[in-house]
């Protein structure tokens, strides 16, 4: 068994990558696995206000972790659904929430909503989520316990805020933090890497390396040279302008438990409400719309409260790495890939890639066969967020700007998705469409976008 772990990059993907892993491996399973985390003090992180899917509960209550603890700490709120505006046309508005309320052991809501005069949206027949966003309400009380509510739900929280409370959390229970930057990587003959050599002189060794590095993708993008496979034919959007909104200096009078994605000229703006500020982002095409007119447009949705606030570029490829696990390299987080926000997959697939990674953790000699099974899953999962975000594109009818013609041409449709349109034109969505059982996004996920986009 691999005995010591090195992780490289903090942030959210370093520090749920150590809390969960030790709590997991050392705690529950009762290996003696050392763990050390090394990051920089001077590279800094994103930090954009982060929006997550149910699947942060189980991970949470899995690293044993208070849930009020953890909400106070982040600056968190409740997220019950996603709300897109504008995506159909202009004016039109749908809830993809995370609650889907079933009939019996044959479900026949989605065939009979098809055939009905669809006067009330989908959302509203299948789950009381829709309305409790209407009304802004909680998906769960004060007094219930942690992780508590019958209601599926997930948050909005502050992402450096998190991770700084995950980083107290583990050091507190024994993994090692190392603060330095890093100057070299060496690697070996075979692949492996030996050493990270930091700037100030230390070398660190290790029986496996987690890649945390962001975008850089220092040790298994740099150092082990693994390819990248770009998904811009079938995502466009490759830039965001993020902006923070503190209460202090604009408050709507209202903290909605749901995000909203509105669509815009070229792309769409996130809005996600946290517990002391809202953080907003707009996600373009920078080959439709400069720099300048991305934040024009993008102040002009907000108001005039945002003049002078400042708004930060972030620019990224969509794609993911050709192999996620190289040698005794594991890359997780934005070192593996990268799909656009939209449907809140972000801290998910850190989620995933450490699960997996758990459950697959090296014994004596199984390094092979267990690398071999973990890229095989975690290549389907961002294949699947791929297909599930491009749908949202692919079903628009808008055509006021170029932008939003091209995104529909058949060309910028991934083969498996067009399949399941045209599946979907002659039948309601069923579970039987959705192949991988491992999946991310279930049937009812895609029913809220097929019929909240009128397909």
């Amino acid at each position: 068994m691999a005995k010591s772990l090195l992780i490289v990059g903090g942030g959210s993907a370093g520090w749920i990558t150590a809390t969960y892993l030790d709590y997991v491996l050392n705690h529950l399973k009762k290996h003696d696995v050392h763990i050390s985390l090394v990051e920089s003090a001077t590279i800094g992180r994103i930090g954009v206000g982060e929006a997550t899917v149910p699947s942060l509960r189980h991970t949470l209550a899995g690293m044993g972790i208070s849930e009020r603890d953890f909400m106070r700490s982040s600056d968190a709120t409740f997220k019950c659904a996603i709300r897109f505006e504008n995506w159909l046309h202009q004016g039109h508005a749908y809830y993809h929430p995370f609650d889907r309320q079933r009939e019996g052991i044959i479900e026949l809501t989605g065939r009979d909503w098809c055939i009905s005069d669809r006067s009330l949206p989908f959302a509203h027949t299948v789950t009381p989520l829709a309305g409790m966003c209407d009304e802004r309400r909680s998906p769960r009380s004060y007094n219930t316990r942690d992780y508590g509510s019958p209601l599926a739900y997930a948050y909005h929280m502050d992402a450096r805020k998190f991770a700084d409370y995950l980083a107290d959390v583990a050091v507190g229970r024994g993994v090692d933090r190392i603060i330095a930057d890093v100057a070299a990587t060496q690697v070996d003959e075979n692949g492996n890497i030996t050493s990270i050599r930091t700037h100030d002189g230390r070398d660190l060794a290790a029986d496996l390396f987690i890649d945390c590095t962001g975008f850089a993708s220092l040790l298994l993008g740099q150092a082990i040279h693994v390819g990248f496979e770009d998904f811009s034919q079938y995502l466009l959007c490759d830039s965001a302008l993020t902006m923070q909104v503190p209460y202090d200096v604009y408050y709507p009078g209202y903290i909605n438990p749901f995000t909203r994605a509105t669509a815009l000229s070229s792309g769409w703006a996130w809005d996600i409400p946290q517990a002391s500020r809202r953080g907003l982002g707009y996600v373009y095409s920078s080959a439709y719309l400069s720099d300048a007119e991305a934040e024009h447009e993008f102040r002009q949705l907000e108001g005039r409260h945002c003049d002078g606030l400042p708004v930060k570029k972030i620019s990224f490829k969509p794609g993911m790495r050709q192999r996620f696990w190289a040698g005794n390299c594991v890359a997780i987080g934005l070192s593996g890939g990268f799909v656009e926000p939209l449907e809140s997959t972000g801290i998910y697939l850190i989620e995933t890639g450490v699960r997996i990674l758990a459950d697959l953790f090296p014994q004596e000699g199984s390094m092979q066969l267990m690398r071999k099974r973990y890229n095989e899953l975690i290549k389907r999962r961002y294949l699947e967020i791929l297909e599930f975000v491009n749908l949202h594109y692919a079903l628009s009818r808008r055509s006021d700007t170029d932008f939003w013609i091209d995104v529909q041409k058949p060309q910028h449709i991934t083969e498996s998705l067009r399949q399941k349109l045209e599946l979907w034109r002659v039948k309601p969505v069923t579970p039987s469409d959705i192949d991988d059982h491992q999946h991310c996004f279930a049937f009812p996920n895609w029913e809220f976008v097929v019929y909240g986009m009128d397909h």
